[in-house]
């Protein structure tokens, strides 16, 4: 979803166009999610993903946005996204998303510097439900330093946008030291 400088709150609506720009580079990513998965699985995570994120974009789409909360969405994409991907992933996405939910309660929008909140609830979210810890080779590797990096940014009065990217850019570091780990989960 292209963020702009005048995007002053997110609301319901932009939850179903978050998950529309998430549900697309599920698609286009879904050989090279498969082929990492690969490596140490059954290389159907690209076909789960992108499977999942569709139709929890489908839902929130065909949900009356104008009516709901982004709690009531956030509710809607955890429940879609835990029945069409399931294993382990499933519920772990699944956990995220309620918490983020959770995190704006009953609004129908928030303003945009309180995204990097998603962050960090996301990745509470996830470590709760999977009892990971950074160091298990596990998404927490990634999620655990983005939800850092956001709760820093906030903590310190960073710009949003300057948040949300070195929130991403701790995730792809914590995903690219995993290489050398044993998977203990």
């Amino acid at each position: 979803m292209p963020m702009t400088p005048h995007m002053q709150n997110f609301s319901r609506a932009d939850l179903t166009d978050l998950f529309r720009c998430l549900a697309e580079r599920m698609a286009a990513d879904q050989a090279w999610l498969a082929e990492l998965d690969g490596e140490i699985g059954d290389a159907d995570h690209g076909v789960a993903m992108s499977g999942g994120f569709g139709a929890a974009a489908r839902a929130l789409f065909d949900a009356d946005a104008g009516g709901q909360t982004l709690a009531q969405g956030f509710s809607l994409a955890a429940s879609t996204l835990l029945n069409a991907v399931g294993a382990t992933t499933g519920p772990l996405y699944a956990s995220a998303l309620l918490r983020s939910g959770h995190r704006f309660g009953p609004q129908a929008r928030v303003p945009f510097a309180r995204l990097p909140e998603l962050i960090a609830a996301m990745a509470e979210g996830i470590e709760a439900r999977g009892h990971g810890k950074p160091g298990d080779k596990t998404m927490v590797d990634a999620w655990a330093p983005a939800a850092h990096a956001a709760r820093a940014g906030l903590a310190e009065g960073q710009p949003t946008a300057l948040i949300l990217r070195r929130a991403a850019a701790a995730a792809a570091d914590g995903a690219q030291a995993t290489r050398p780990m044993m998977a203990s989960r």
